[in-house]
């Protein structure tokens, strides 16, 4: 099934404690579905010292959400996603709202001559 997001789109947290957050995603994670979105889901994580860190150290990082609960922002309106064959064969995720093009996923296709 083909996804409504990809790394680098910009998204608006639809549920969660988070909701209303706008972030790009940074990474997709493929085991459940999930993806990390830049300022979402921060978890922190205490870090034993080490000989490398004396001191130890407080990581703070972005932790993953499921992608459902995710939507492409567009004109700062959370968007459902179409997917469109243009007349040359390519394949382009149309916003629902507004109809702009988000992304070409790939270009013509050849044709048997």
């Amino acid at each position: 099934m083909p996804r409504h997001i990809r790394k680098g789109d910009t998204v608006i947290v639809t549920r969660g404690a988070s909701k209303g957050v706008v972030g790009e995603i940074l990474r997709i994670v493929d085991e459940g579905d999930r993806v990390v979105v830049k300022g979402v889901n921060i978890q922190t994580k205490h870090v034993k010292p080490t000989q490398s860190r004396p001191q130890g150290t407080i990581l703070k990082e972005e932790g993953p959400i499921h992608a459902s609960n995710v939507s492409p922002v567009v004109d700062g309106k959370a968007s459902r996603v179409r997917f469109v064959t243009k007349p040359d064969g390519s394949k382009v995720r149309v916003a629902a709202r507004g109809g702009k093009e988000l992304h070409v996923l790939h270009g013509p296709r050849k044709t048997k001559k």
